[in-house]
């Protein structure tokens, strides 16, 4: 008997455990899940607001060919500057079916349909001017004009659009930073070899590692990663406090105790960096922000005592 009551105690115990794993590989499930799914959305939400941007630009091109359709003269250099110019929208056409999905290239040839309806519109005038102005145009003249006081309200909604796209691009574009670890050591043989310590009297340096995350909106390239400590009194930790090691982040600017530079592929990356600073480390409670494109993206503490 008290064989089997033994066999049944290590079966329940292996259940449980297995149950515990079972467990825990749910969770993580979720959370990726969740991660990814958050993310798709933010990617949904730029891809809708550029393809509302490309069918308004497609819409705006073609009203502006009908209304350069309308213009003749029979000044042959002016006519054939009118005549270029339709051919350069039929261009914008085109690229504004191929880039339709992106969202700088977009944006660029709205630029460009608001400069020729400009140019447009002087053209007009010169041909008034001349007295060659056909009747056609002379009696869509007040069309035009009221048309084209429809359209500076719609560049003026079109230019909101834009701001709130752009805000929405930034804002996921902007990198996260994990597995953000500050240490303290104490290096040895001239700087080859460093042992980790937890008393400020022994410490010449704080050690941050770091994780840049995975983002496909992001800029590509080399990203230069500061890190920024506070002292438990309060201040700021740097070698000088000049303008070589002052930096700017969240709309401020201070000074950092350590910067490294990454070559950012939008695929995690992980690096790490030293700060240090005039005076010896104190014991206390330090503040460490890790900084990238002028954003904090991550903080962690350390206590030295």
């Amino acid at each position: 008997m008290p064989e089997q009551e033994s066999e049944q105690k290590k079966r329940g115990g292996i259940l449980w455990i297995v149950i515990c794993l079972l467990l825990g590989s749910n969770l993580i499930t979720f959370w990726l899940y969740w991660q990814e799914k958050n993310k798709a959305a933010e990617q949904i939400v730029v891809t809708e607001k550029v393809l509302v941007e490309k069918s308004t630009l497609q819409s705006d091109l073609l009203s502006l060919q009908k209304e350069y359709d309308n213009l003749k003269t029979n000044d042959a250099a002016l006519q054939k500057e009118i005549d270029e110019k339709k051919a350069y929208i039929e261009q914008l056409i085109k690229q504004a079916e191929k880039h339709k999905g992106d969202a700088y290239i977009i944006s660029k040839l709205k630029k460009e349909t608001e400069t020729l309806r400009l140019i447009m519109i002087g053209y007009v005038h010169t041909i008034d001017s001349l007295g060659q102005l056909n009747q056609t145009l002379r009696v869509e003249k007040a069309e035009v004009i009221k048309a084209l006081d429809n359209e500076k309200e719609k560049i003026t909604g079109l230019n909101k659009e834009k701001d709130e796209l752009k805000a929405t691009i930034e804002k996921g574009s902007v990198l996260t930073c994990f597995n953000i670890k500050a240490i303290a050591v104490k290096l040895k043989s001239g700087g080859k070899k460093e042992s980790v310590t937890d008393k400020a009297k022994r410490a010449d340096k704080i050690k941050v590692s770091f994780t840049l995350s995975e983002n496909k909106i992001a800029k590509p390239g080399e990203k230069t990663v500061y890190v920024r400590i506070i002292t438990p009194d309060g201040k700021e930790m740097a070698k000088s406090y000049d303008e070589n090691y002052k930096f700017n982040f969240d709309k401020s600017s201070g000074y950092y105790a350590g910067k490294a530079a990454l070559n950012y592929a939008n695929v995690e990356i992980s690096g790490v960096l030293y700060g240090e600073g005039q005076e010896p480390l104190v014991p206390g409670n330090y503040i460490v922000e890790v900084t990238c494109d002028n954003v904090v993206v991550g903080t962690t503490a350390l206590k030295l005592n």
